[in-house]
């Protein structure tokens, strides 16, 4: 169980949503979702496939338009930035692909190398080399630098997309399903990952995840998607003390006695 994070900052918001919708030709997906992320916090969104958890993290980083609704990011209202004005928004936002998104082409150091290259053309070839030992060293991966993303295991590729995606150092991380597909061994790694990453950099993040062992060992508090809206908040056990039968359901598939 993850302990009380005294460093959230309940005053001051990293993302604020309110009456966010977006349908795809018939089918509304989410219908009027209010959603608050605080400094500091990691907040775990859960849901069964298709309730759009996925849909909401890419309207948060401008990957998708809202239909209609306030999407507050950092301060900036998404829906209304310039594409010039949203990839500056971007460079705060570290978003974790579940398939962990390297460039199979590129050794490690490369993949972690690339985007500092494209967004950070002030810094040295030794600056740059300083920061990816850095990341590197966090991530526990120093000795896979020279190495292909071939040669990874399923897990060290994670934690290789997260240190790429911290390189530029975010204010906000968007984890999506980062144990999908992890033995769980392997998924405890990554939810230690998780809670030194906001620890160590003092990222704001949503996880999402279907992984109830991975939401109770890293969100400060949870959030589920029913029917399109929130009607689940709170800690791990005020979140799951319920008769609602989805749920329920929910928890008996992760954890059946």
């Amino acid at each position: 169980m993850k302990k009380i994070n005294p460093n959230i900052n309940r005053d001051k918001k990293a993302i604020e949503i309110r009456g966010l919708q977006k349908a795809f030709d018939d089918f509304e997906v989410l219908k009027g979702v209010d959603l608050d992320l605080y400094q500091g916090e990691n907040l775990v969104v859960l849901g069964r496939s298709g309730t759009g958890k996925s849909v909401l993290i890419k309207i948060i980083s401008g990957l998708l338009k809202a239909d209609s609704g306030i999407v507050n990011v950092l301060g900036k209202d998404v829906c209304c930035l310039t594409s010039k004005e949203m990839d500056a928004l971007r460079l705060k936002i570290g978003f974790s692909f579940q398939n962990s998104a390297l460039y199979d082409s590129m050794t490690v150091k490369e993949n972690l190398e690339f985007p500092l290259v494209r967004h950070a053309k002030h810094m040295t070839q030794k600056e740059r080399d300083d920061l990816i030992d850095v990341i590197l060293d966090a991530v526990g991966l120093a000795q896979t630098i020279d190495q292909m993303p071939s040669e990874l295991s399923g897990g060290q590729r994670k934690r290789i997309g997260i240190a790429r995606t911290l390189i530029l150092r975010p204010e906000i991380m968007l984890y999506d399903e980062p144990t999908a597909g992890l033995d769980p061994i392997t998924c405890i790694d990554i939810n230690n990952l998780i809670n030194e990453v906001q620890r160590r950099f003092n990222t704001s993040s949503i996880i999402i995840t279907h992984d109830l062992t991975c939401a109770r060992a890293v969100g400060d508090r949870l959030v589920m998607l029913l029917d399109g809206q929130f009607q689940r908040d709170g800690t791990f056990e005020e979140v799951f003390n319920s008769e609602d039968k989805r749920v329920k359901a929910f928890y008996n598939y992760n954890f059946t006695d």
